[in-house]
């Protein structure tokens, strides 16, 4: 049984992974994974400006906007109460809100370079806009527009900038190559079963074993893998023992723990590994299949993105350098999510997704 704390983890670890920029195209195109805190000057602002990056800046309706979104996401699946859990020590909204930071600095840094080389929106696209901003900003409720403090003007210049970084992203792109071979995407599928070598403590952080009870885990490892040597059906020692949270999984090369993945590259069809250590425990791991057309095409797609991206970053990283940022501490600090917010409400990355 999966408890709450991996499930949220996973939820977090998914949404920043895709705050990054860009639905389907731009996900992750800006660097870390991890949104890094700018440096921090607290004089020189407006009232209500949150960060100055560039020429650029952003202010607490904007940056609101941003994580009244990301808060709508999450209480959509787990509800209101799902801010009382920390994440490795640090409040879960504290986390969201960074995963916000990130993804508005970003886009305000993209369409900043977009800017400067040039790069402006067809009148089509400009109408486009208009409609989008429509279709979201109609969708809020009273008590949501009064609590960003956002007008219509603040929902179309996000769009705006949106659409504008979009267009440079694409232009960027456009000549990465498409065609992946078989084996450079080669996907396999396994079933593992893990004894996990850490806990968390009261603060969610993750706690390593003591020798003792690490070598517990591994004796363990070691004797399921000698019943399954003897006949044992995997699913049913993986249903008893196993602290993964999956037993089947598909995936390619680069995607997995170095450990894991060479033994489970090394399998036959059938074949079952040796105890294999990683950071997150022991694995015993079985090879179902050395080639799975359907999820290695997928991966086609993935490596071609991931490419994307790469071409991306080679060329935005060095303007990011580049931009001066300050950040207002002091206000950033006192941003707290709104209450009584619709759940349910329209997404506002979807609403552009689905009708720009």
């Amino acid at each position: 049984m999966r408890d709450l704390r991996t499930i949220i983890k996973k939820a977090t670890a998914y949404m920043l992974l895709t705050c990054m920029l860009f639905v389907n195209s731009i996900m992750c195109a800006c660097g870390d994974a991890e949104p890094k805190k700018h440096v921090v000057i607290t004089t020189g602002f407006g009232e209500d400006e949150v960060f100055k990056i560039g020429d650029a800046k952003c202010t607490l309706p904007e940056v609101m906007l941003y994580i009244t979104n990301l808060q709508k996401q999450y209480e959509k699946v787990y509800g209101d109460e799902i801010w009382n859990t920390r994440i490795d020590g640090v409040s879960l909204e504290d986390n969201v809100k960074e995963i916000a930071l990130a993804r508005i600095s970003q886009v305000k840094a993209v369409s900043l370079m977009a800017r400067e080389r040039g790069i402006e929106l067809s009148e089509d696209e400009k109408k486009a806009v208009d409609k989008v901003t429509d279709i979201y900003y109609s969708s809020l409720e009273k008590n949501e527009i009064d609590a960003m403090g956002i007008k219509r003007d603040t929902v179309h210049d996000l769009y705006e900038e949106y659409a504008i970084s979009q267009k440079l992203y694409e232009s960027i792109i456009k000549d990465v190559n498409p065609e992946i071979s078989d084996d450079e995407a080669r996907t396999i599928t396994v079933q593992h079963i893990l004894i996990k070598t850490y806990s968390y403590d009261d603060d969610g952080a993750r706690v390593s074993y003591d020798s003792a009870h690490k070598n517990s885990a591994k004796q363990l490892a070691q004797s399921i893998r000698e019943r399954l040597i003897d006949g044992e059906e995997f699913e049913s020692l993986a249903e008893e023992y196993s602290d993964a949270d999956e037993i089947t999984i598909s995936f390619g090369k680069g995607e997995m723990d170095t450990a894991f993945e060479v033994a489970a590259f090394e399998l036959s069809s059938g074949e079952i590994s040796d105890v294999v250590e990683t950071d997150y425990g022991y694995h015993i791991i079985k090879c179902i299949s050395t080639f799975n057309r359907e999820v290695t095409d997928t991966n086609k797609l993935k490596i071609v993105e991931q490419r994307k991206q790469e071409a991306f970053n080679g060329e935005y990283e060095s303007f990011a350098a580049s931009l001066t940022k300050k950040m207002n501490d002091r206000l950033w600090e006192n941003v707290r999510f709104i209450p009584d917010i619709n759940p349910e409400g329209e997404d506002f990355f979807k609403v552009f997704e689905e009708n720009y």
